[in-house]
């Protein structure tokens, strides 16, 4: 679809502009800041695994608003249900330890999606049988999250050996995430993927995915057709949560090694971003997260190399976001973003 790609690369380009400006601001070449973050991220084969170890959770976290938007739920809790999940998966490997491998990393997957999944489903409760508003109860619950997650991992569940990062006492060496052959990158990567490509046949290719765009299109008509509205709420919301609690449990199982304050560094906000740049499309989410993880890749080499601090790269998250945000607006304005393809597709 035309205006699918031309908004996007439109509101990307914008972004880039405005960052440019901003680092010009405050001293440095904004060709040789862009020239950086492409090496950073994608100029040699260490860059690209560095890249896609930080895609990896990206795609799964994306999943957490990009399910719910189906049902036209603006759901923003990505930040508490990887932590939630990332603190059950360790709970669960720590008291499954001595189990056989396979077992214990089942019951931590288990236990990370189920964590984020009912966190996230708590939030389409809310929404359907009291009105409160996802997008705001979500936020606020996942400040919540931050709370209890913090409680746990610096007080009863804290490891006394952890200083830095406090976490809880690390996980079975058997329960461990191994690398793709050939490459420093985890498999977490390749559950990512193949998570995108599930929701995507779901949501495109099932009856559950049509009742999700019809009631995401106009929940009147999803009413008047008898649809359990309800259901249909919680469901996209568990899933959306399972997805971002599956990441929490892929980086403590394949980075961490156990549930440490380490988890906190943003991946459910940038998860956001990846969401609204792919429009909501999970076959989508896999480039703009391999596009976002590269940004994130590339803050130590602009410290590095043009005196920058590593926050830079958040300052340029913050700028595209706001820009995707803004770029919402303009379909179906102008005769540019009326252009219809003349094979009729929008």
């Amino acid at each position: 679809m035309i205006r699918a790609i031309a908004i996007p690369l439109f509101a990307i380009v914008l972004a880039m502009a405005l960052f440019g400006l901003f680092v010009a601001a405050v001293g440095a070449d904004p060709i040789g800041v862009y020239a950086s973050i492409y090496r950073a991220a994608f100029g040699s084969v260490f860059s690209w695994e560095n890249t896609l170890v930080r895609a990896a959770p990206l795609m799964l976290i994306a999943l957490c608003t990009a399910i719910p938007a189906q049902m036209g739920l603006l759901v923003i809790g990505n930040e508490g249900a990887i932590m939630l999940g990332g603190l059950a998966a360790a709970t669960a490997g720590l008291l499954l330890s001595g189990f056989a491998a396979p077992i214990g990393m089942l019951g931590m997957a288990i236990a990370g999606i189920v964590a984020g999944g009912l966190f996230i489903a708590a939030v389409g409760a809310l929404r359907h049988w009291r009105g409160v508003n996802e997008t705001i109860s979500s936020l606020l619950m996942a400040f919540l999250a931050f709370a209890v997650f913090d409680h746990l991992v610096q007080g009863p569940l804290r490891d006394p050996s952890t200083f830095n990062y406090p976490g809880t006492y690390p996980i079975d060496d058997a329960f461990r995430i191994g690398m793709i052959p050939g490459l420093e990158v985890h498999w977490g990567l390749v559950i990512g993927i193949i998570a995108c490509v599930l929701a995507w046949l779901l949501i495109r290719y099932s009856t559950f995915g049509f009742a999700l765009r019809i009631c995401g299109n106009n929940l009147r008509v999803g009413q008047m057709a008898g649809l359990p509205i309800g259901r249909l709420v919680l469901i996209s919301c568990g899933l959306g949560g399972g997805a971002a609690g599956l990441a929490g449990t892929i980086e403590v199982a394949a980075v961490l090694d156990r549930a440490s304050s380490a988890l906190h560094v943003g991946y459910g906000w940038s998860g956001i971003l990846v969401s609204f740049i792919a429009r909501h499309n999970p076959i989508a989410i896999i480039p703009a997260a391999i596009a976002l993880g590269g940004i994130r890749a590339s803050g130590g080499l602009l410290q590095r190399s043009h005196d920058l601090p590593d926050a830079t790269v958040l300052v340029f998250e913050g700028i595209v976001f706001l820009v995707v945000l803004w770029s919402e607006t303009l379909y179906g304005r102008g005769p540019i973003f009326r252009l219809r393809s003349r094979h009729g597709n929008n």
